[in-house]
């Protein structure tokens, strides 16, 4: 059973920290800028492939050249360990849990508060899928099918409702029973 419970961050407005310069440190950085272009993300690694540093340069991100030091954390909201040595990972995990920051450690289900799902994007509607750490590409498929199945103009519908939901008049349960009753046909065409 899936006990995950999915929250959708601010992104631009807490304090991330990516450990890792390489290609699983770039994959990382490159899913989490594709969904939250405004993060507050600084990158901590001994070195950087050329897709990070591109990244970092596009995004305005900070990249600090350093072996990993627990001085890192200070201020960090959650913790991203995406190196390539597992001693230094296990390190990275404990001392965010000294410190209650939320960490994953890439690769390692075991060593993750949280986990970085498939996320669909079409304009404001965003959906995240997850597979509770049992098969990313599974989590992947699921994104490819939901981003070509959902159209393009969905956007449009969302502000129609919007619209209608400002115009509504009653208590909280009338509203959401007039809103239910309009938006049951999505599903069923």
């Amino acid at each position: 059973m899936n006990e995950l419970y999915p929250i959708f961050l601010k992104a631009d407005q807490i304090n991330i920290l990516l450990i890792g310069g390489g290609s699983v440190g770039a994959e990382k950085l490159h899913f989490l800028l594709k969904s939250s272009p405004q993060a507050k993300v600084e990158i901590v690694s001994e070195s950087f492939d050329d897709e990070v540093i591109v990244l970092a340069q596009k995004f305005s991100l900070p990249l600090f050249k350093a072996r990993f030091k627990e001085a890192h954390l200070n201020g960090k909201t959650i913790v991203i360990a995406a190196t390539n040595d597992l001693v230094v990972n296990e390190e990275i995990y404990e001392r965010c849990r000294e410190k209650n920051i939320l960490v994953n450690v890439a690769d390692n289900p075991d060593l993750c508060d949280f986990y970085l799902g498939g996320i669909v994007t079409k304009g404001n509607l965003k959906i995240a899928i997850s597979t509770n750490g049992k098969s990313p590409t599974m989590a992947k498929r699921m994104r490819q099918y939901l981003e070509a199945e959902i159209p393009d103009d969905i956007d449009e519908l969302l502000e129609n409702l919007r619209t209608y939901r400002q115009t509504l008049n009653g208590d909280f349960t009338e509203k959401i029973n007039r809103l239910n009753e309009l938006t049951k046909n999505i599903i069923e065409n």
